[in-house]
């Protein structure tokens, strides 16, 4: 039986994730999952491919998304109070022009000093109206693209075999970012061909396979680059069909509600992996 075993948010885009024993799944992903981001004066967002010290960084939100508080080696925590109601800045992710609201000159002071960078903070506007792509078409906060980001274990067990193979060490789970990770499937893989499962309350629709870049290299504790691996063993086996290499699936929404630790994973729908 397949049950999920980890359940990660992560607050601010590229920065670390938050390990939750239950979480409440919401059309655009869980709860306060990458409803921040950090972005650069000119507003572009950041991330570990070119700042890999996002890694470092530690957020906290509490329960409502009224208080964030920033934790990073080396520098005295911060907390703010979250607006959800400032002035709108135009910020570019992967190219696309957004909306976000600014979250003030302490958190970009804080933010520019821990990264070395001049930064800003900005959060998803209430009117935040984007339209995720793939096979489920969904939406999201500053994800990368779909909202839920699931891996099985058995698919970070190969991974880890493979490396073994080469000589390699394991590579710690938390590279990938994964927002579920799920236990219990013979296969490794087999989220590619899930193409509808329900977690507790809530049901997922397959929307395309994760496609890894270099943030897969990145050290998540350290906050530095520690290539080549896993993206050199992976070009071995998991170059996709349309490019690039996969690892792990993408989802979106089909209905919210609550998903735990523990929860059974049922798939109610098969399809092909697009692999």
């Amino acid at each position: 039986m397949a049950r999920v075993v980890e359940l990660s948010y992560f607050p601010v885009k590229g920065c670390a994730g938050t390990s939750v024993p239950e979480a409440l799944l919401t059309p655009a992903g869980l709860a306060h999952d990458r409803s921040f981001m950090v972005v650069s004066e000119q507003g572009v967002f950041r991330t570990q491919r070119r700042d890999p010290r996002l890694a470092v960084i530690r957020p906290a939100v509490d329960p409502y998304g009224q208080r964030l508080t920033l934790h990073a080696p080396g520098a005295e925590p911060l907390t703010i109070d979250v607006d959800t109601s400032g002035v709108r800045r135009a910020v570019d992710l992967f190219g696309d022009p957004y909306q976000g609201i600014d979250q003030g000159d302490l958190a970009a002071a804080w933010l520019s000093d821990v990264l070395r960078a001049p930064s800003r903070l900005v959060r998803v506007p209430p009117e935040h109206d984007r339209v995720t792509d793939g096979r489920t078409p969904g939406t999201s906060g500053y994800a990368d693209s779909c909202p839920l980001h699931v891996v099985s274990r058995a698919t970070l067990d190969q991974l880890d075999s493979r490396l073994a193979d080469r000589g390699a060490p394991p590579v710690p789970a938390d590279r990938f970012r994964a927002n579920v990770v799920v236990d219990g499937w013979d296969d490794p893989h087999t989220e590619d061909r899930a193409h509808r499962l329900t977690i507790g309350a809530a049901e997922l629709g397959y929307a395309k396979l994760a496609i890894r870049c270099a943030v897969t290299m990145v050290d998540q504790e350290s906050g530095t680059r520690a290539g080549p691996e896993p993206l050199r063993t992976l070009a071995t086996y998991r170059r996709a069909a349309e490019g690039g290499i996969a690892f792990g699936a993408k989802f979106a929404v089909l209905r919210p509600g609550k998903m735990s630790v523990g929860d059974e994973v049922t798939v109610t729908e098969w399809g092909r992996s697009e692999f």
